[in-house]
């Protein structure tokens, strides 16, 4: 967040503790699934087997424009590399409120059991200012599908971009036709601060001609931000294809501060 209220601040302390063991126990169980491993994470990104990305194409370059109600503009840019172990990445964040923040992370996909459709999902991200978060998630089932998960940070300051309580439970419900059209509704929920937020998403995607896909996810958020409840709504409208993409987003409040952010992301993979 952009400025988080002395109440939460109090919570964030309290809480260090517990997020320290939580990293480790995340470390333990990516290493476990490790012989299995089938490329990037399918939720919430936008990898995975609904778009054909081609073998030899392994890196993916995004460059990301902030436009916001109030405050000067902010940018950012995004190089992951994607092989057999997963994706790392690497990228920055800068506004003249925020400052700059260099971050790098880790995500994958394992599928432990042969013939079983249960893929578990970690990821690690770390960031100037000392901070450290992680994510595992489990979805089973095909084709539909169920998930669950847990994010964890260390509380230190992060410019959240993907618009969720980086400290939450996920759960998610959904369908993926073989022709690749996929449904899905996905609630990501604080369960640590005391902030009661969660964004609720509706998420579409349709393959069109020539290998391409429309993505359009819409956001629904409540709960407790730093000027008083918010409750909102967001959707995000994607374009793309195996060697390019092009994304839209309005998200008002963003991060439950005050401040209406829209994104403009371009990107190319290669």
């Amino acid at each position: 967040m952009r400025n988080t209220p002395p109440r939460i601040r109090d919570r964030q302390r309290r809480a260090r503790g517990f997020a320290v063991s939580a990293l480790v126990a995340l470390g333990a169980l990516a290493c476990v699934g490790r012989a299995g491993a089938t490329g990037e994470a399918r939720l919430p990104d936008d990898a995975g087997p609904e778009v054909a990305e081609p073998a030899e194409k392994r890196f993916k370059f995004t460059a990301g424009y902030y436009g916001y109600s109030s405050g000067g503009p902010g940018r950012d840019v995004n190089l992951r590399y994607r092989s057999g172990f997963g994706a790392v990445w690497l990228g920055n964040y800068g506004d003249p409120q925020f400052g700059e923040q260099a971050r790098a992370g880790w995500e994958s996909a394992y599928e432990p059991l042969p013939g079983v459709p249960l893929s578990l999902q970690p990821s690690i991200q770390v960031a100037a200012g000392h901070f450290v978060g992680g994510s595992l998630t489990a979805e089973f089932g095909a084709p539909w599908f169920a998930l669950a998960g847990i994010g964890r940070t260390n509380l230190k300051p992060y410019f959240n971009l993907n618009f969720d309580p980086n400290d939450n439970l996920t759960i998610a419900f959904g369908h993926r036709a073989a022709g690749g059209h996929t449904l899905y509704a996905m609630l990501v929920a604080d369960n640590r601060l005391g902030t009661g937020q969660r964004n609720l998403h509706l998420v579409a995607r349709l393959p069109v001609a020539d290998r391409q896909r429309l993505t359009l996810d819409v956001l629904h958020k409540s709960g407790e931000g730093d000027e008083g409840m918010v409750r909102a709504w967001g959707a995000t409208l994607t374009w793309d294809s195996p060697s390019w993409f092009v994304r839209l987003a309005r998200d008002p409040k963003q991060n439950y501060s005050g401040v209406d952010a829209t994104r403009l992301s371009v990107g190319t993979r290669f």
